[in-house]
């Protein structure tokens, strides 16, 4: 029977959550429009400003990523404006579908599991000087790579294009400095590397973005109106309480380890996980240069069922995590070891990955991959 509070849960998101935020989420019945919630409010903005590592404007809407994502492109492009959508993955691909809503979107397309190559992004912008902005999505979860985002950004500044960022598994979890990039708008999502309840987005903008902002072609998504309401201690709307609570106490929980401590950490952790496949003769599946620290994926034995993996996984292990998408569905499977994930953590998931390969008839030295995690604890 699943259970849990029993389980090693290594999803790529949502993540696991500390029991201080769980115990966050059960306080009394909070006025959204009362002093107390001001309060909370002013420590958000703050926090969420350290976690972006900005001084800038910064909102926070009740609402996943795919809120953030579409409160940045609806508050800052109109349906004419040309936008570069840079497409290696799921996410990257429905960020350009989203585009579409609100913009004319202009796909440029890589391989599955092959990193954006900014030369190319160059060229497209030299071809056509009219696309007003570029999204990328910095960590691409669905294929475990991370796109080289500063190179990306260097080009799409020297363009002068607006630069739209889905950093939904990013943010939290690697090295950011989007200031110094030019990033323009960055977008995060509650249940990944911060490790709060799903249901919130964060999104940060630069001070031309900010400039930019128009309420024209949304409400409940306004990012105008979320940002003006934060740096007012208030909501446009109302908000998601419980999870504003737990929010802020994932985010002392990443001020009280500190950012770069977290990000080293995280690193550490995808390092052993990658050892660990290496030991077990799995493959990783995107290109080994752009591996994700965040998220890990790797392409499935021969003869090995994704379903029954996982199924087995799950009932005898105990042991939780996710599958291939779209056109990767059954060829791939991925873990997830950003927010508050351990070295105990990553070896009980390893244990249960073994025990599973061996069982299916995978060959190779059983406890390497354990023996590789724990060398690196």
């Amino acid at each position: 029977m699943y259970d849990a509070e029993d389980t090693v849960f290594l999803l790529p998101g949502p993540v696991k959550m500390h029991p201080r935020v769980l115990r966050a989420m059960s306080a009394p019945a909070l006025n959204h429009r009362g002093p107390e919630f001001k309060d909370l409010l002013t420590e958000l903005r703050e926090l969420v400003q350290y976690l972006f590592g900005t001084k800038g404007d910064v909102a926070i809407l009740s609402g996943s990523g795919t809120a953030g994502l579409e409160s940045a492109v609806s508050g800052l492009l109109h349906k004419p404006d040309k936008v570069l959508n840079l497409v290696n993955g799921k996410f990257s691909e429905r960020f350009g579908e989203l585009c579409g809503v609100f913009a004319t979107p202009k796909p440029l397309l890589f391989e599955w599991g092959r990193a954006v190559d900014p030369q190319r992004v160059a060229a497209a912008l030299e071809e056509d000087p009219s696309i007003k902005a570029v999204t990328v999505c910095w960590n691409e979860t669905s294929t475990g790579l991370t796109n080289p985002i500063a190179d990306i950004a260097k080009v799409v500044k020297k363009h002068d294009k607006l630069l739209l960022v889905d950093g939904i598994t990013a943010v939290g979890g690697l090295e950011n400095h989007m200031e110094e990039w030019g990033i323009d708008a960055l977008v995060v999502g509650s249940q990944k590397c911060i490790a709060a309840p799903a249901g919130l987005a964060a999104v940060a903008l630069s001070k031309r973005a900010t400039e930019s902002l128009h309420s024209e072609t949304s409400f409940y998504t306004n990012l105008k109106a979320h940002v003006e309401g934060l740096a007012k201690q208030d909501t446009p709307f109302t908000p998601a309480v419980p999870l504003f609570l737990a929010l802020r106490e994932a985010l002392r929980l990443l001020k009280e380890e500190g950012l770069e401590n977290r990000v080293v950490r995280t690193r550490k952790l995808a390092e052993a996980a990658r050892a660990a496949y290496e030991a077990m003769d799995v493959d990783l599946f995107p290109d080994a240069r752009f591996a994700s620290n965040t998220v890990t994926a790797v392409r499935y034995p021969p003869g090995i069922d994704d379903a029954k993996f996982r199924k087995i996984l799950r009932e005898q292990y105990h042991v939780i995590l996710a599958g291939g998408q779209s056109q990767l569905k059954g060829k791939i499977f991925r873990i997830g070891h950003m927010g508050i994930c351990s070295f105990p953590d990553l070896a009980a998931g390893f244990t249960g990955i073994e025990g599973t390969l061996a069982a299916m008839g995978h060959k190779f030295e059983r406890g390497a991959g354990v023996a590789e995690v724990a060398r690196r604890a």
